[in-house]
């Protein structure tokens, strides 16, 4: 098991948050590594990048005013892998209080419904914040869960962060 380490300064524009580091990451040492995952590409669609960058440049977003992180910091896996118990919401919550990224975005419904505490979220923003982070919950770029793609709300993200 390989967990990826969070990628989070002061001042961000957004941070990224999934479920947990998927299994193709864990083995390559890379965020979003996955064959079928759309990350890198739709941050380049909607401008967050400047270009498309490789899972293994995922240290570089930085620069970009990007983070990465997931809410399960001690497995690896997909969805199906994990369990509620995985899930340290307290500790991630602290570590957004901390860093304060002017949007919070979940890389899927899982990690937004275990971050809420509830059985359903809706796509988009959020009306809870995190202190004054804002919190949106978008589709999942992971290729198993293509049939839920939408772009339009990486978007909706993109022009809040742009602001």
């Amino acid at each position: 098991m390989t967990i990826l380490p969070d990628i989070l300064e002061p001042g961000m524009r957004v941070a990224f948050c999934g479920t947990a580091v998927g299994t193709r990451s864990a083995q390559v040492r890379a965020y979003y590594a996955g064959q079928g995952n759309q990350f890198w590409d739709i941050l380049s669609r909607t401008g967050l990048t400047p270009h498309k960058l490789d899972p293994d440049e995922y240290h570089t977003l930085n620069k970009y005013g990007i983070g990465l992180t997931d809410l399960v910091k001690k497995r690896s896996g997909g969805d199906s892998d994990i369990s509620s118990s995985d899930f340290d919401v307290t500790r991630f919550s602290s570590k957004i209080e901390k860093f304060a990224p002017k949007a919070l975005a979940f890389n899927g419904k899982r990690a937004g419904k275990e971050f809420f505490r509830q059985s359903h979220v809706n796509y988009g923003r959020q009306d809870k914040t995190i202190g004054r982070t804002n919190i949106f919950v978008l589709p999942s770029t992971s290729g198993a869960a293509r049939r839920y793609w939408e772009e339009s709300y990486w978007y909706e993200l993109a022009n809040f962060v742009n602001k």
